[in-house]
């Protein structure tokens, strides 16, 4: 049986700075994977409708617990897809605080968003405000019709920057910990 990929430290131990995001779902892809707690393996969890794909690696940061009930989840900029369950060493750029409503409950759902550690196109971004504001906008927007698609609503709350990304980590590390 597989590694459980959740019990994997939110940061690096050598590197407190950066932060451990497990993709569960590249670049480019249509298909959501997700991991599979009983099995010990990912799954396919759905297919996005056609001309939909993710637009960077989506995955999340192992040993957190959000508001949503899940990992908190991370979009990460990067030049190539990564694999379904590659653990990609990410620096904190920022994200956007979010409500998602599913079958008529709201829970926070917030997206941060990094850069991985080893880009080299992104090696120069640091906060949301070195990003063409275009593409911050359409990764909002990615998010929007994606839960739109999935029958949710998902409200945008406002965005903010590395510090905040980094102290929601470490409030879903503590929810983790306690749960």
């Amino acid at each position: 049986m597989a590694t459980d990929p959740l019990h994997l430290p939110p940061f690096d131990s050598d590197d407190a700075e950066t932060l451990n995001v497990i993709i569960d779902t590249p670049k480019g892809s249509r298909n959501k994977f997700e991991w599979d707690k009983k099995y010990g393996l990912y799954k396919l969890g759905g297919v996005l409708a056609a001309g939909a794909f993710f637009p960077y690696d989506f995955g999340f940061v192992p040993s957190t617990l959000a508001d949503d009930g899940d990992a908190i989840d991370v979009l990460v900029l990067m030049e190539e897809p990564a694999f379904v369950g590659c653990l990609v060493p990410s620096r904190l750029i920022g994200g956007f605080g979010a409500f998602q409503t599913e079958e008529g409950k709201t829970a926070r759902n917030d997206r941060l968003l990094a850069v991985a550690a080893n880009s080299r196109n992104q090696h120069d971004v640091k906060t949301l405000d070195d990003l063409n504001q275009n593409l911050i906008h359409e990764i909002e927007h990615f998010f929007v019709s994606y839960n739109a698609a999935k029958g949710k609503t998902f409200e945008p709350q406002g965005r903010f920057g590395p510090e905040q990304a980094r102290q929601l980590v470490i409030e879903a590390a503590e929810h983790f910990r306690d749960r």
